[in-house]
């Protein structure tokens, strides 16, 4: 059970600037989906007392997607959010909407989640397919609410790094094909064409993938809430939550959110209020960096069919295009000290690696989120008290996933059989030295670098 905890707003400020403006100190370097993303709506913070059936901390996409799935079966629902909507991962992320989870094939789904639910089959049977469908559900959602937020959906390819690695393609290729996935195995000539890069040695294309502006999409789902009805406060930083009399109180500095139900929808973000859940996750920085716009004849020749791309590294390397012709790229660093010089160097020279046709290449923005990890990479749901849940641990696959498993808690709060969710829950299990866990997480890269360099079996 929740108790009622007081605490001061520990997460990095949101920046909303250009990118002809610096950050104010402490505060993150603007994006390039803040620059390109639409306006935002013009939403207030909370001030006095408000109530709802289902209150909602987080304006992200976890957040937002419960929020639009409850109101449109017309329950009453309101938002906190501490800084802006968008303001974490879910606005801040490479766009990328990935039908798979990062380390989880649907075997393994299995055998993570064996409990069987109302249908009596295995509930990791059920989260495989909804993560099959889930990039389709963000797409479907877009479209059904005429969402503006650059989406394309062009499909998703992994291109395999080492030879050896072509097994693990094909394993993924047969598990997903059997459950139904519209998955396709490709050669080395076949990768080549698709990514305009002989550096690949073949991999899997998901055909449902694809990519958005991930900012304009939690704006522009915010803007459907609130068109169906829904509430969102923003600058409403959830200082303490207590459960008493039909429900729980949500308390702010400018007044209380009361509802029967709670949904905690934080992730990586998650504050001391919530310490069992925020323990339960390791923040890991990821970072993001985008090109200036390309010529437009050498953009053709990179990932003619604009997919987006992420390969088989654990030191993931990964790039899409952009509405107005840039590519988007990123990284993950050991030591943070001159990040941004740092990436600009070894993300560029990744490129050039990959895509020689690219020539030397300038970085006009670089900016980061923080990423939500998991020991085991699977993500978890939690009950957080009678009518409370909250779940964590997107592992990168955070777009496709937070949207997906957001209709998975509205079906939960609207009284459907808790049995037939896609994902069971389990008791919240802090990481044991969770402080020097997440200091010492940007460490497990040099691991990860270690292993890309070696073959299977090596």
């Amino acid at each position: 059970m929740l108790e009622r905890k007081k605490t001061h707003d520990r997460t990095n400020r949101a920046a909303t600037t250009g990118r002809d403006r610096a950050p104010e100190p402490g505060r993150p370097a603007p994006s390039l989906w803040a620059d390109t993303a639409v306006a935002a709506p013009v939403l207030s913070s909370l001030q006095g007392d408000e109530r709802a059936d289902v209150a909602i901390i987080g304006a992200g996409f976890t957040g937002l997607s419960t929020a639009i799935h409850l109101a449109e079966r017309g329950v009453s629902v309101a938002v906190v959010e501490g800084e802006e909507v968008g303001f974490g991962a879910s606005g801040r992320n490479n766009g990328q909407v990935i039908p798979t989870l990062s380390r989880l094939d649907p075997t393994d789904m299995a055998a993570r989640f064996p409990v069987r639910g109302a249908d009596d089959k295995p509930v990791g049977e059920r989260l495989a397919a909804l993560v099959r469908d889930s990039a389709s559900i963000v797409f479907d959602l877009i479209r059904r609410h005429d969402l503006a937020a650059e989406a394309e959906q062009t499909g998703w390819l992994q291109p395999v790094h080492t030879p050896g690695r072509m097994r693990l393609a094909e394993k993924r290729f047969r598990e997903w094909d059997a459950i139904g996935a519209d998955v396709a195995l490709l050669d080395r000539a076949a990768m080549a064409a698709a990514l305009g890069s002989p550096a690949y040695h073949g991999g899997i294309r998901m055909a449902t993938g694809g990519h958005i502006n991930p900012l304009g999409l939690a704006r522009e789902m915010a803007r459907a809430l609130v068109g169906l009805g829904g509430r969102i406060f923003v600058r409403a930083p959830a200082t303490g939550v207590e459960a008493g009399g039909p429900g729980w109180r949500v308390a702010t500095p400018g007044g209380s959110l009361s509802a029967e139900n709670l949904i905690v929808a934080t992730n990586a973000y998650t504050h001391d209020i919530f310490d069992p859940l925020r323990r339960s996750v390791v923040p890991v920085a990821s970072w993001q960096m985008s090109t200036t716009p390309l010529d437009p004849a050498v953009r053709r020749t990179i990932i003619p069919g604009r997919e987006a791309a992420s390969d088989t590294r654990g030191d993931l390397r990964f790039f899409r295009h952009t509405a107005d012709g840039r590519l988007v790229a990123g990284g993950a660093l050991i030591v943070p000290a001159d990040g941004v010089g740092k990436l600009k160097a070894m993300v560029g020279a990744r490129l050039r690696e990959t895509f020689p046709q690219i020539g030397d290449v300038a970085f006009d923005h670089v900016w980061n989120g923080y990423i939500g990890m998991t020991p085991d990479f699977a993500p978890r749901l939690h009950a957080l008290g009678k009518g409370a849940y909250g779940w964590v641990g997107c592992n990168g696959r955070g777009v496709a996933l937070s949207i997906s498993l957001g209709r998975e808690l509205a079906r939960l709060i609207a009284g459907e059989d808790r049995g037939a969710l896609a994902l069971p829950f389990e008791p919240m299990a802090p990481i044991p030295l969770h402080r020097i866990a997440t200091e010492v997480a940007p460490l497990m890269l040099a691991r990860f670098r270690y292993k890309d360099s070696r073959e299977i079996g090596a």
